[in-house]
């Protein structure tokens, strides 16, 4: 049996008999290495991490190219340390998942040291306020989720815990934001030293909205008297702080059950998927497509490693918010939330079945390829043909991809503006364009809004995804009724005319009429969804 420890791996011939690729270079100099001067930090040790982010660095040790690895920290699950981590020795099996149907297998080394970031864990808080004093320290990463960074509630009233975090200071954090800041105080105190702190997140921006979380808390510190002034002029300064942006893609989904059992017919042991109690599900393996971008603003006052050997882009801030743009806005997903939506009506639960449907593979090529590259954003350090081509033809059709409409419909009001608006106005704004010939983008939006009926196309009950405009943007639709297109009457007005929604009001840009009548069509009764997808695709 295959056993993932460091000891079990140096048996190389049972492993490579296997298939399974294994780390080339030494493994415990590097990790003593990294212990007496660590250069990387990366806060979030979920799958993006383990299956894109370490992966990266291993590159680089394996070619000799670096000398030191990660220290993951978690600061919302425990268990994922205490279960995923620390039982195998901080390893971890990638398995690519590519649209062949095949599997590429690779132990994953590039992590020595795996930490709970919390001060109520004693030794690990000092390790990590160790390394946070130490010069060596390059930069910390993060792959905490966007809402990791917030410090207020859908009310915009700050957290109670963030509120008491403001008012103990730097002693006992319990928000991420807090506890990073926490630590830097701790790097402020011991020479000011430089770092990057490097937000790796899928949320526009990502490296001010880290900033800005960490200077509130830092704001409120000095007002409470619990830090001198210094420590935020020290986070402020970018010539010893920097908050580089990146935009990074890849998709890594929860543990494959189809993985685990193809993985235990060649020997492998561990394969065990584990929900923790606050319902990470991970195991560890790490599932994941093949295809991998990772784009970042060069901006690191302590250096880096050579990380551009690995595959990433390094530039500068404004190419990196081209790149967000063009995915976002136009590339991947818009073309996402799409099927997203119509997924959820026509009954489907895999992304990748979606790509058998001609109707729905027609929609998504029109919104990519004939909508949104007209006024696509150029990057110039990738090509947006070339891109969509790649999402279209490999990466949402790959059946190893367990990814579900559901999952994509979560939160769809939150998305709705950059992932159509923003192609929306662009029309808005070119005299050789009009937004009144988009036909797929609008039919988009109109099935969103039959998809808020919470009925699919057979007019039986579906759930739906969590949003937080969900009771409000379904109290405009109370009068509507599913084979009686005259109940809309002018309950979409308030929805099609909101410019937080959208970007723009669609009946002045000269869409909100054209959504009307689509909606009525697709309310026509049973099957009418389909019957308008399949009318407008094609044209």
């Amino acid at each position: 049996m295959l056993n993932l420890s460091i000891n079990d791996i140096k048996n190389t011939k049972l492993w490579e008999k296997a298939g399974i690729k294994l780390p080339t270079f030494d493994y415990d100099k590097v990790a003593a290495a990294t212990a007496e001067n660590p250069e990387w930090v990366h806060f979030g040790a979920g799958n993006i991490f383990r299956g894109f982010i370490a992966v990266l660095q291993q590159k680089l040790l394996n070619e000799g190219k670096a000398n030191s690895a990660i220290v993951a920290v978690e600061t919302f699950d425990e268990e994922i340390i205490d279960r995923i981590y620390a039982p195998y020795d901080n390893l971890g099996l990638l398995v690519i998942m590519k649209s062949d149907g095949t599997l590429e297998k690779e132990v994953v080394a590039s992590i020595t040291e795996g930490l709970v970031g919390d001060p109520s864990r004693e030794r690990d808080w000092q390790r990590l306020q160790e390394i946070f004093a130490n010069p060596s320290l390059k930069f910390a990463s993060f792959t905490i989720t966007e809402k990791g960074y917030s410090l207020k509630n859908l009310q915009g009233e700050y957290f109670d815990f963030v509120l008491e975090d403001m008012k103990n200071g730097p002693e006992k954090p319990v928000h991420a934001m807090s506890k990073v800041a926490a630590l830097m105080y701790t790097r402020f105190r011991n020479g000011k030293l430089p770092i990057a702190l490097v937000s790796m997140d899928n949320c526009s921006h990502n490296g001010e909205v880290l900033h800005a979380s960490i200077r509130t808390i830092v704001e409120k510190w000095v007002e409470n008297g619990l830090v001198e002034k210094g420590f935020l002029d020290y986070i402020n300064n970018e010539e010893k702080v920097s908050f580089p942006w990146t935009m990074i893609d890849k998709i890594t989904p929860r543990p494959s059950e189809k993985v685990r059992d193809a993985l235990a017919e060649i020997g492998f042991k561990n394969t065990e998927i584990v929900q923790t109690a606050k319902n990470t599900y991970i195991a560890p393996f790490i599932n994941a497509e093949a295809a991998e971008y990772l784009v970042v603003e060069d901006k690191f006052p302590n250096g880096r490693m050579p990380l551009e050997e690995a595959g990433v882009i390094f530039t500068d801030r404004e190419t990196v918010n081209k790149v967000e743009k063009m995915k976002v806005g136009t590339c991947l997903n818009p073309l996402h939330t799409a099927l997203a939506i119509f997924g959820c009506l026509l009954g489907y639960e895999l992304i990748a079945d979606e790509m058998k449907d001609e109707d729905l593979r027609r929609l998504i090529e029109r919104i990519g390829y004939e909508e949104g590259l007209p006024v696509v954003v150029d990057p110039g350090v990738l090509n947006p043909r070339d891109f969509i081509d790649e999402v279209i033809g490999e990466r949402l059709p790959n059946p190893y991809i367990p990814d579900s409409p559901q999952r994509i419909a979560t939160d769809t009001s939150q998305k709705v503006g950059i992932r159509f608006g923003e192609t929306i106005k662009a029309y808005t704004g070119r005299e050789d364009l009009d937004p009144v010939d988009l036909t797929c983008i609008p039919l988009a939006i109109a099935g969103w809004l039959r998809y808020l009926l919470g009925l699919d196309d057979n007019g039986q009950e579906m759930s739906l995804s969590p949003d937080p405009m969900l009771e409000e943007l379904r109290s405009y639709l109370k009068g509507v009724e599913l084979g009686q297109p005259e109940s809309v009457g002018d309950s979409l007005q308030p929805i099609l005319s909101n410019e937080k929604l959208f970007g723009s009001n669609l009946y002045d840009v000269g869409l909100g009429e054209k959504i009307e009548g689509y909606f009525k069509e697709m309310l026509a009764g049973k099957g009418a969804v389909r019957e308008t997808l399949r009318k407008y695709c094609h044209g």
